[in-house]
């Protein structure tokens, strides 16, 4: 790939971003402590969309444009009707600690995947269920035995999710069938030192992903080559590629601490940078 412009600040003084989507010419993101999902328009104004009990994360449309909002301490996903939030399901019996991220397919099913365990009280690891959401609402496990099932993409094709195991340190694989049901696990990238959190997908085939623990991000080819590298003062958490023409790579950084000292310290932040590959669209046929 070549060379990568500097990264350019697009807003700060943040609690702790999270699930950045680009969606009809604006960049949405929760401020996870703040319970907030806020959008950026393209002159860099922000807005507050809705405000979410229990700790937004992961975001997502319906086909007809009302936004999916994870609630995270709730182990709820919500939906933003014009009349307010209302509970589209419950994933309680599914997620055994918080919930988290989750991506949402052409059909408005939504993968939602969960921490597994508290991580924050020192409690002993537990794999996770990736909980699947048909669009009126219904709950079903999509799959189980995951590392802390953080964030996902699915290809322009529609056949196949990839999910960040961020306690295996991987990239994992799986066919969705025409039902939506996952099939065919299989591990995309072994990452070796890079823990992946947020990630996103483009149009050649390579998958950006937030790396905490060494504090930038970076670019995977399947098989685990790490084409690009992209330093960060502070933890790597999330991406997604957007803009005019898809080649402006949003970058989630913040610190990784209490929600106290997250709250009172405002440190997480969103930069920008410009990229040669734009981001997959649907029905897209990746280079």
């Amino acid at each position: 790939m070549s060379a990568i412009s500097e990264p350019q600040l697009v807003v700060d003084n943040l609690s702790f971003a999270e699930a950045p989507r680009w969606y009809q010419g604006k960049l949405w993101f929760s401020d996870m402590y703040a319970n907030r999902v806020h959008c950026v328009d393209a002159d860099g104004s922000i807005a507050t969309v809705v405000e979410v009990p229990g700790h937004p994360s992961g975001l997502g449309w319906l086909p007809d444009g009302r936004l999916l909002v994870v609630s995270m301490q709730q182990r709820k996903l919500l939906r933003l009707d014009p009349q307010g939030l209302a509970t589209h399901a419950d994933l309680s019996a599914f997620a055994s600690f918080d919930c988290n991220d989750m991506v949402v397919d052409r059909h408005g099913r939504a993968y939602v995947g969960n921490l597994g365990f508290d991580v924050f009280a020192g409690a002993p690891f537990q794999s996770a269920t990736l909980a699947m959401v048909t669009p009126e609402g219904n709950v079903q496990p999509a799959a189980q035995d995951l590392g802390f099932p953080n964030g996902a993409v699915i290809t322009p094709d529609g056949k196949t999710l990839i999910i960040a195991e961020t306690f295996h340190y991987r990239l994992t694989a799986f066919d969705i069938a025409a039902d939506g049901s996952l099939s065919g696990r299989r591990i995309w990238a072994d990452l070796g030192s890079v823990m992946p959190d947020g990630i996103c997908l483009d149009a050649q085939g390579g998958i950006w992903a937030g790396s905490p623990l060494t504090a930038e991000f970076v670019r995977i080819r399947e098989g685990g080559e790490i084409t690009d590298r992209i330093a960060c003062s502070q933890p790597g958490i999330a991406c997604t590629l957007g803009g005019t023409d898809g080649r402006t790579l949003y970058l989630v950084s913040g610190p990784t601490c209490s929600p106290s000292e997250a709250i009172a310290q405002r440190k997480s932040r969103i930069e920008s940078v410009r990229v040669p590959i734009a981001g997959a669209q649907w029905g897209q046929k990746l280079d």
